[in-house]
């Protein structure tokens, strides 16, 4: 059982069941590592420096943490008329999702978008709760084989990823707990660019 189950069967009544899950958020927010976000953060404007692409990928609910995420980062330099970020979400081109997947397997839809592309000293950005979405593993191998910076957020144990990323923010939940997760992973999307977006507005 986990723990949205627990607080489900001590008491179903909404108000709550919404009153608790609000804090299991608040208590798995309190035990992050804030260090790893620091990293994370040192991570992006390295490559923001050396005019290097960050990548982002996820499944699911992931995929959409992903799509908002490069978005987001997109729109610092507009809103800072200043030097941006080059972002891109792999997780977003519905025809290179469809076509490898056919052609090849889906294990293959991230790498192979990155194949040709992905230099030294790009980064990855992977968001999965498992840590163990193959496709994002494959991806993370390839980024790491040609030089570049990987990072994860993860949820449950970690996972695979939680061990081969070179920064890893994890959320350390019960295994199967995908919303919790999924919500403070957008959260960690908009602590961080909401921390680039003031920091960057100082060089102007």
């Amino acid at each position: 059982m986990n723990t949205l189950e627990e607080i489900f069967a001590e008491n179903s009544l909404q108000t709550e069941y919404f009153k608790r899950y609000c804090q299991y958020v608040q208590k798995l927010l309190s035990e992050i590592d804030v260090a790893s976000i620091k990293k994370i953060v040192d991570c992006f404007l390295e490559a923001r420096s050396n005019n290097k692409t960050i990548y982002f990928a996820g499944n699911g609910g992931s995929a959409s943490t992903a799509s908002h995420f490069a978005q987001d980062m997109g729109e610092v330099g507009r809103k800072t008329q200043g030097k941006g970020f080059r972002t891109q979400s792999i997780a977003d081109n519905t025809s290179a999702l469809t076509a490898i997947s056919n052609d090849y397997s889906y294990t293959d839809v991230f790498s192979l978008q990155i194949q040709y592309s992905f230099d030294s000293g790009d980064v990855l950005v992977v968001i999965s709760a498992s840590g163990n979405s193959p496709n994002v593993i494959k991806a993370v191998e390839l980024a790491k084989e040609r030089g570049g910076r990987t990072v994860a957020l993860v949820g449950f144990d970690g996972g695979r990823l939680a061990q081969i990323c070179d920064h890893v923010v994890h959320i350390k939940s019960k295994k199967g707990e995908y919303g919790p997760v999924e919500d403070i992973h957008l959260i960690l999307n908009h602590m961080i660019v909401s921390y680039l977006m003031m920091e960057l507005k100082k060089e102007n």
